[in-house]
């Protein structure tokens, strides 16, 4: 694997021995340092051949990390902050992609998650009003954007104005950052949650947990088997990922919480 293509679908030998991160570009200068993952003194690649470069150096370590942890084999699974680097780097190549992200997301928005309410047992009614409420509150005051409950789950289109704010936002964004929200609203099935927690309303705990009490409820009361419990946790360790990547790669906007 001489090209260094930077992730595969199934676990490939590992071709390197030593993993750096060098400086490219000049410092100080806006838009133009860069860190670049190196194997074995070479630029590591995203499997659309582009170099693996990073905007920040915390970030280009953690991803280092992720190389250099890998034993005789690359276990793709275990490189996530790789895998989203990858994606943003090759979505940040044109504006297209960046839209159709963009609309992926403000989709989820208008059928949110935490839109849709049981009507009983009157237990979970006020669970999902405890966890969601407040973020369709915090939805309103700080994205200008209102949101529709509705009983059950016949989809209700939500306001256009609300979804047009929530696009606006998002399109200030920059690819790693679009990328990093785009999986967290997939793995909740929530954009609005997703939005909470990059903007620091909800830490990444808080939000794995508003995103899973129909969920919870249903285990407490009938119990979890072994391979619904794995997949949760993959799906939990992805999620945590992102909000890291996030993080690492957007130190400007509000910090995301970890606790």
């Amino acid at each position: 694997m001489s090209d260094n293509r930077a992730m595969a679908s199934v676990a490939k030998k590992r071709f390197y021995k030593r993993v750096t991160v060098a400086a490219s570009g000049a410092p100080g200068t806006q838009g133009e340092q860069h860190f670049v993952v190196e194997l074995d003194g070479r630029a590591a690649r995203t499997p659309a051949g582009r170099t693996l470069a990073l905007p920040r150096r915390p970030l280009a370590e953690a991803i280092a990390e992720e190389w250099a942890r890998q034993g005789e084999t690359i276990a793709p699974d275990d490189m996530r902050l790789t895998r989203l680097a990858n994606s943003a780097l090759d979505l940040a190549q044109g504006a297209e992609g960046a839209r159709d992200l963009i609309a992926k997301i403000v989709a989820y928005a208008g059928s949110d998650l935490i839109c849709y309410r049981v009507e009983h047992p009157q237990g979970l009614v006020a669970r999902q009003a405890a966890h969601w409420d407040p973020i369709l509150a915090w939805a309103s005051a700080a994205l200008g954007a209102r949101f529709h409950c509705v009983a059950g789950i016949v989809h209700k289109p939500q306001p256009r104005e609300s979804l047009a704010r929530i696009e606006a936002a998002l399109s200030r964004l920059d690819a790693f950052a679009l990328v990093a929200l785009h999986e967290m609203t997939t793995l909740m099935g929530s954009a609005l949650l997703a939005l909470a927690t990059a903007r620091g309303r909800l830490s990444a705990a808080q939000a794995w947990e508003a995103a899973h009490v129909d969920e919870d409820w249903q285990i407490e009361a009938w119990g979890e088997d072994a391979e619904a419990r794995a997949r949760r946790e993959h799906r939990r360790r992805d999620f945590l990922a992102a909000t890291r990547f996030l993080r690492l790669a957007a130190p400007h906007r509000p910090v995301l919480r970890e606790h």
